[in-house]
Order: C-alpha cells, then sequence, then structure tokens
C-alpha cells in the first residue's frame, strides 16, 4: 500500500470508527469575548522513503502564537473555498509551496485552540526535493521532522502549566532542539491515533 493510501484509509477509517482523540483547548477569557475563528493547516507529508512533516517556525513578533512550532496555515478568508483552499493558500504565502505541488489526502480532526481558532487539519502528500521559501514576515524557520517519529506516542508527552490562572493540560513531542508543543502537537497525537487503526 502507498504512503497515500495509508494516510487516505486512516482518514476513511476514522469516519467508521473514533479513537480517542483531543478536542481542543478551554478558550481564554479574551477568546470566550470574540468566539470562534475557522482557520486551516496544511499537514505536508513530504513522500521519501522515511516519510517527513514539514513545520515551521514562528517569529517571536507574531501577535498570535509567537516563537511556537506549527503547520503552515492560519484563518479562513471569506474568499476561500473551504479549508483546504484555505490551507493551500497558506502553505505557499508561508513557505512557498505550490499548491498544484500537493496531492490532497483529505481533512482531519478539527482542533480548538485557547485562543479561538478552530483548526481543520488538511492531510497533504508533497514530492522531495521541492525549493520552499519562507515569508520573512510569518515563518523564522522551517524544518522537517519525521513523520513515524512524531506518530509515535512513546515521543508524545503530557505536560501541564498554570496559564492565566489555569492549570491546563497539553502534548508535548521533542524532535532534536525542537519543541512542539500545544495545538500542533495535539493534531499530532490525533492523527497518530487515526493511523493506529489501520497499522
Amino acid at each position: 500500500m502507498s504512503l497515500a493510501d495509508s494516510l487516505r484509509e486512516a482518514l476513511e477509517t476514522g469516519r467508521r470508527s473514533s479513537p480517542e482523540l483531543i478536542g481542543g483547548d478551554v478558550l481564554d477569557e479574551e477568546a470566550e469575548g470574540q468566539g470562534i475563528t475557522p482557520a486551516a493547516v496544511l499537514v505536508a507529508v513530504v513522500d521519501r522513503a522515511e516519510p517527513t512533516v514539514i513545520l515551521t517556525l514562528r517569529p517571536e513578533t507574531m501577535r498570535k502564537h509567537p516563537g511556537q512550532i506549527s503547520f503552515p496555515g492560519g484563518r479562513i478568508d471569506p474568499g476561500d473555498d473551504g479549508p483546504i483552499a484555505a490551507a493551500l493558500r497558506e502553505a505557499e504565502e508561508e513557505i512557498g509551496l505550490p499548491p498544484s505541488a500537493v496531492t490532497v489526502i483529505g481533512i482531519a480532526d478539527r482542533y480548538r485552540t485557547v485562543t479561538g481558532f478552530e483548526v481543520t487539519p488538511v492531510l497533504g502528500l508533497i514530492p522531495p526535493g521541492l525549493t520552499l521559501i519562507p515569508h520573512p514576515g510569518e515563518v523564522a524557520a522551517l524544518f522537517e521532522a519525521p513523520l513515524r517519529y512524531i506518530l509515535d506516542p512513546a515521543h508524545q508527552h503530557v505536560r501541564t502549566a498554570v496559564w492565566r490562572g489555569r492549570e491546563r493540560t497539553y502534548y508535548e513531542i521533542m524532535w532534536e532542539d525542537r519543541k512542539i508543543w500545544g495545538a500542533t502537537a495535539a493534531m499530532i497525537v490525533n492523527l497518530g491515533r487515526r493511523l493506529a487503526l489501520v497499522s
């Protein structure tokens, strides 16, 4: 079975079976007053002999989630034809990934962030060897992490912290010197649980 077929089957199996998934965070007070903002990210899997996933480091100057590791993505604009179009547009804007280079596999499980974004992960397959150029205003760096490594529950650690007076629990995945945590880690955990159904 090809990588694309395995990923597609994981999403389809998820529609029939329901592993325990992480639905999202409790909204903070600021987000409660503003409501929910639809967003989408592209989980771009690089079709290598050992598949990897593209991740970005957000600049410290960003107003939302500064300095965090994330998938390329952002809010769904009124002109977008749904989450897939939004994820492809944002990936092109942030890292120069041409939409034509992405084989869209499907939509994974939504995740609600503490800051009020309801994020739809769009799973896509891309070929290796593409020249990707980070947009300096939106991406401080980009890198690839092995898919098998980040999906392994042994590398997904539960952490707790007090933030704005409330104790919160979140997942953290360390890859080399990079800390993947929060919403991005939660979406990775959810995808891993889907894939576990077909492995």
